[in-house]
C-alpha cells in the first residue's frame, strides 16, 4: 500500500479506530489518544506491517490493541518510579461530555460489561460497535 493510500485509509478509519482505542484503554480518553497516535506512527513508519491475510481494518485494530497493551505495561512500570517532581494533580472528575451522555441504563450496561473478562469485552465491542464479524473480532483479539 502506498503511503498516500495508507493515509487515506487511516483517515477513513479514524472515528472507528478512536472508539476501539477508547475501549482498549478502559474509557481513558487521554490514553486512547496516545494509543491511537502511537498506532498511527507504527503504521506510517512501517513498524506495523499489513500482509493482506486480514482486512486493513482488522489488521490496524490489532495494532491498536497491542499498542494499548504495551502502553498499559509501560504505565504500570512508571507507577513504581518516584514521582516526587510532579506537583500538579489532575482533575479526577468525569469528563463533562461523557457524564452528560450516559443514562442510567448505559451506566448499568457499562457496569455489567466491566465485569466481563477483557477479551469478551473486546469481542463484544468490536462486533456491536465496530461492525466486525465474529471471525474478524477474534482475529483482532488474538483468539483462535
Amino acid at each position: 500500500m502506498s503511503p498516500e493510500a495508507l493515509e487515506v485509509e487511516l483517515e477513513r478509519l479514524h472515528p472507528a479506530a478512536f472508539g476501539w482505542a477508547l475501549a482498549c484503554c478502559g474509557g481513558d480518553r487521554a490514553a486512547a489518544e496516545d494509543t491511537l497516535q502511537a498506532s498511527y506512527l507504527k503504521a506510517l513508519d512501517g513498524r506495523a506491517r499489513f500482509d493482506g491475510r486480514a482486512t486493513f481494518r482488522t489488521s490496524f485494530f490489532s495494532v491498536v490493541r497491542r499498542t494499548a497493551a504495551e502502553q498499559r505495561r509501560r504505565r504500570a512500570l512508571w507507577r513504581w518510579l518516584p514521582m516526587s517532581s510532579v506537583t500538579a494533580t489532575p482533575d479526577d472528575g468525569p469528563d463533562p461530555a461523557v457524564a452528560l451522555t450516559r443514562s442510567e441504563g448505559t451506566r448499568r450496561l457499562l457496569a455489567a460489561l466491566v465485569r466481563l473478562p477483557r477479551r469478551q469485552r473486546e469481542v463484544l465491542y468490536l462486533v456491536f460497535y465496530q461492525d466486525l464479524s465474529i471471525a474478524e473480532a477474534a482475529d483482532v483479539a488474538g483468539i483462535s
